[in-house]
């Protein structure tokens, strides 16, 4: 599949295979890089001039040479500017030596209002902060409002990490990069800062790809469409799945509904509001066809599991801190110790129930090393997996990707560390980075719609991996094309569409 991220070091042993196995060598790919590029300013600004490309001394830069002559060569007037040359011998150098438009140094840039800037200073291999030339070339793009096409990357930031490294940045109309995005590419500030991304083809197959085994993702219905449940021709609602939310109190109900009305759109064949007694007279004016169950106790939770063979449960959702958030979850995980008699596919804990173990996470964590325990989902926002994962969180050096890694390796779970560039890490290290969030979602509710869906999905036997990240998918899908004035309640109708082309775009593959 072509959704797979590949690290700055991935790609560059994937050039290196491309060009061991050919049939292009190094130039071969540099020249047909260039000239992607030069197609895209050639498309999108046809009536540029003069163009501004900025070359720096890697191959980054070489790829400039090739866009400044194909440019030439078109009738283009350009202009190249140049923060180091490049090393004697190198497919860089080459590319320099082939370009005919004499290199003035970058310190002496100069452009004029309406001009485009072609930046091809460094790719997503730097690891250090710009040199002055390059910031002082950044500034002055900026006051011009120049438009930018970045190759690979935009100057400065990071493709492991999206971060800016240092205090500057260009900041793309488009970025063009090749073979295969990098994670800078989608985690922030990174996503925010590439503009439009176009992913040009030069070449290097995807044997080469797939011989280097990524296990990074962007997350797209290519990843896990095929694990979508689509219920059979004699399905009964059991057949689809029984998904337990747990209600907070009186004053705290909805949100519990929230995630158990989107867990029964997200397909479910059952879903049932634990609700404490106080709390029945609420939920029940408010449910018709969810279901409805009085739990307080640890107790109640094992004979609901023992009756009805709930799949799946949501907890956290304005349930509450505290002792009783933490029995109830471990209940859950240990009774796997059932065996598969238990029928429990996953917990999703989410809010209120990750919090509850800020200081006793290790119970936690071993829960879910136990025999048969249910997988574990755990879906924090920042301020929530800083409190269960407080040293990680707190460790700088650590990209968003890696934190979420560390995490999920530490409590044996998926992680969904959610944000504009939600993650979602299994244990053993695949990732998927969703690259489809819109700023709608950002309102209360939206995420105990999340937890619902990803139990949901669970509730119908979905793997938890692609369960995670096709709920985070369709979630943001549908804020997306909902846009302006959405509020959680909705949510789960706007989901519909998508889940009937998701299950359109399976079935037709099926055939």
């Amino acid at each position: 599949m072509s959704n797979e991220l590949l690290s700055p070091v991935e790609m560059a042993e994937a050039d290196r295979l491309a060009i061991a196995t050919g049939p292009f060598n190094g130039i071969g790919l540099m020249r047909r890089a260039g000239a992607a590029v030069a197609a895209v300013v050639l498309a999108r600004y046809p009536a540029a001039t003069p163009v501004h490309v900025l070359c720096g001394p890697g191959n980054n830069g070489g790829d400039g040479y090739v866009v400044a002559r194909l440019l030439a060569e078109a009738g283009v007037d350009v202009a190249i500017w140049v923060s180091g040359k490049p090393r004697a011998g190198s497919d860089a150098a080459i590319a320099a030596a082939e370009c005919p438009v004499a290199p003035r140094p970058l310190t002496a840039f100069a452009p004029d209002f309406g001009s485009i800037v072609v930046d091809a200073l460094y790719g997503a291999g730097l690891s250090k902060s710009l040199p002055v030339d390059a910031t002082n070339a950044i500034d002055f793009a900026r006051s011009l409002l120049l438009p930018v096409v970045a190759i690979d990357l935009p100057s400065g930031v990071s493709g492991d990490t999206g971060a800016v490294l240092g205090e500057e940045a260009f900041r793309a109309d488009i970025t063009v990069t090749f073979a295969r995005k990098k994670p800078g590419h989608l985690l922030l500030p990174g996503r925010e800062l590439c503009g439009e991304i176009v992913l040009a083809d030069i070449g290097i197959p995807d044997s080469v790809v797939n011989d280097l085994i990524p296990r990074t993702f962007e997350n797209k219905p290519a990843l896990w469409v095929g694990n979508l449940p689509v219920p059979a021709t004699d399905a009964h609602k059991y057949k689809r799945g029984h998904a337990g939310v747990f209600s907070g109190g009186p004053s705290t109900t909805g949100a519990a509904r929230l995630s158990a009305l989107a867990a029964a759109r997200a397909g479910a064949g059952a879903v049932t509001v634990l609700s404490p007694a106080d709390a029945m007279q609420i939920n029940a004016a408010h449910l018709t066809a969810i279901m409805l169950r009085r739990s307080d106790t640890v107790a109640d939770l094992n004979n609901f599991i023992g009756e009805r063979r709930p799949s799946a449960f949501v907890l956290g959702p304005g349930f509450g801190v505290g002792e009783r958030t933490r029995d109830l979850a471990l209940a859950i995980l240990r009774a796997g110790r059932q065996g598969a008699a238990s029928g429990i596919g996953g917990l999703v804990l989410d809010a209120d129930g990750i919090t509850s173990f800020r200081d006793e996470p290790a119970s936690l964590f071993e829960a879910t090393r136990e025999p048969h325990a249910p997988a574990l989902v755990m879906t924090p926002h920042e301020g929530e997996f800083a409190r269960l994962f407080s040293d990680i969180a707190a460790d700088k050096s650590l990209s968003k990707l890696a934190k979420a890694r560390a995490a999920a390796q530490r409590a044996n779970a998926v992680v969904v560390y959610k944000g504009a560039d939600t993650v979602i890490v299994a244990p053993n290290g695949l990732a998927a980075i969703n690259g489809n969030g819109a700023p709608w979602l950002a309102t209360a509710g939206s995420g105990d719609v999340l937890a619902g869906i990803i139990a949901g999905l669970l509730a119908q036997g979905m793997a938890v991996f692609a369960a995670a990240a096709a709920a985070v998918w369709i979630h943001a899908e549908a804020g997306r094309r909902f846009g302006p004035g959405l509020i959680a309640e909705d949510l789960p109708l706007a989901m519909v569409p998508v889940l009937r082309e998701l299950v359109e775009a399976k079935q037709a593959d099926a055939i």
